[in-house]
């Protein structure tokens, strides 16, 4: 996904914020304009001046959350000069993450499942920002396979799409249930698996 060039304006972020918070607690039909400026103590006018429309807020915040996720990816990853561990260290970094708010849910997780068949652009932007993200796993999957597992019976893609389906399922669970332990054991178990996969 093309992600758009943030404005700094605080006004602006705190429209974003606001939409986000309100958009992973009850989705994005749910949450109107409204209620979006009464969140971040700000008029319609306010709104308007920066959004032509809620759709336009919708991409904007899907697109924050999305370019967000990469640099988290980044950050947890990237120092790792070996690629084996550059995907165990996602996979700890995601697990530590979820303790600190799975129960929220993901935007893009929660975007997909309610727009998919309504709103094709947005059912477009997800669609790229899953693949940016298998992407990016793929990526490092691609490189750990050559430099440790190369007999290894997988294919790169489909484990990082596997991954993914894994933790979009394990916090649509958490979220049902309240309880973020239900990623940490969900990703334990894909740690689990990536160790035997590896050691083939």
């Amino acid at each position: 996904m093309k992600m758009a060039v943030q404005d700094d304006a605080p006004t602006k972020t705190r429209l974003l914020d606001s939409a986000q918070r309100l958009m992973l607690a009850q989705g994005y039909a749910a949450t109107t304009v409204d209620e979006i400026c009464d969140a971040a103590k700000l008029t319609k006018g306010s709104f308007f001046h920066y959004f032509e429309s809620k759709e336009a807020l919708g991409k904007a915040v899907l697109e924050r959350f999305c370019a967000s996720a990469q640099e988290r990816h980044q950050t947890c990853c990237g120092r790792q000069a070996d690629p084996l561990k550059r995907v165990y260290s996602y996979v700890d970094g995601m697990i530590q993450l979820s303790q600190e708010g799975a129960t929220q849910g993901c935007l893009l997780g929660t975007f997909a499942q309610e727009l998919s068949d309504t709103n094709p652009q947005i059912r477009s932007l997800c669609a790229q920002a899953f693949g940016q993200w298998a992407k990016a796993l793929q990526r490092d999957l691609s490189e750990a396979k050559a430099a440790h597992a190369p007999k290894a019976a997988f294919e790169p893609k489909s484990l990082a799409e596997y991954i993914i389906a894994v933790v979009e399922g394990a916090l649509i669970l958490a979220k049902a249930k309240q309880d973020p332990r239900v990623v940490k054991e969900s990703l334990s178990h894909v740690r689990r698996y990536l160790e035997q996969l590896f050691r083939t």
